[in-house]
């Protein structure tokens, strides 16, 4: 019999407090190799709090947070080695102003990775079709809309191969019609595999993409679930009202 790959996260008796604040209560998650999560909630539920904790720009005071079987500690080379392989996209692009969209794709693979050049070169205009925005490489993040910004936001965190990809709230900032390009490019994302956890009030992505629907409420996870039965038949009061208030019924 083949062993089961191991899980790509595995979150175990996860707590965090700011001050005398609880943010985080107990939270226990496992995420599967090329899982698809959507975490919902209400503003200030957590959720953003929790996929900070698991590359450690957030750290927690109790529990347990392995990625790809490295337990997740105040070790610094162990910080360093899960940030290699987990890609982080923000609501702020953070592209550097002063670079071109191609330097700030092969910053990272040349200084964290050691890649040559002509290697990085070769990843960053990959990842930049992959995109669809190799025809802007060579222009500033100013020169580009906020849609476009974000999509070599992606691409330069593609840029250093992660294994999985942690998206928080990366259309909040955008106008409706950027919102679009965005999420298409995060469905041929989830399409190629990847270990995808987003943070998203976009509920149409999570239907299309999801393998799974977790709803957090005041630092806990209250639900979960597939899509279908999570939208149809949510279970949990607080659930019921997040859903009415989104879709209005």
């Amino acid at each position: 019999m083949t062993k089961a790959p191991a899980p790509a996260i595995r979150i175990s008796g996860l707590n965090k407090w700011y001050g005398n604040f609880h943010v985080l209560k107990d939270i226990n998650l496992t995420v599967a190799q090329g899982e698809r999560i959507v975490i919902a909630g209400p503003s200030g539920s957590g959720k953003s709090t929790l996929i900070r904790c698991i590359n450690r720009l957030e750290a927690h005071e109790a529990g347990v947070i392995t990625v790809e079987g490295v337990e997740l500690t105040s070790d610094t080379k162990n910080i360093s080695r899960i940030r290699s392989e987990v890609g982080m996209c923000f609501q702020q692009f953070n592209l550097f102003p002063h670079m071109t969209i191609l330097e700030n794709c092969i910053l990272a693979p040349m200084s964290v990775r050691k890649a040559w050049r002509s290697e990085a070169i070769d990843t960053a205009m990959h990842y930049l079709e992959r995109v669809r925005i190799a025809d802007q490489a060579n222009k500033y993040p100013g020169q580009l809309s906020g849609g476009q910004q974000q999509r070599v936001a992606i691409a330069r965190s593609l840029c250093m191969k992660p294994r999985i990809m942690l998206f928080d709230e990366p259309t909040s900032a955008l106008d409706p019609e950027m919102i679009k390009e965005v999420l298409e490019t995060m469905v041929g994302l989830a399409q190629d595999g990847m270990t995808m956890l987003c943070v998203t009030h976009e509920m149409g992505f999570a239907r299309q993409v999801a393998d799974r629907v977790i709803f957090m409420d005041r630092g806990q996870i209250i639900e979960e679930n597939a899509p279908e039965p999570f939208f149809s038949a949510p279970q949990n009061d607080r659930t019921k009202l997040f859903l009415s208030q989104i879709f209005g019924h």
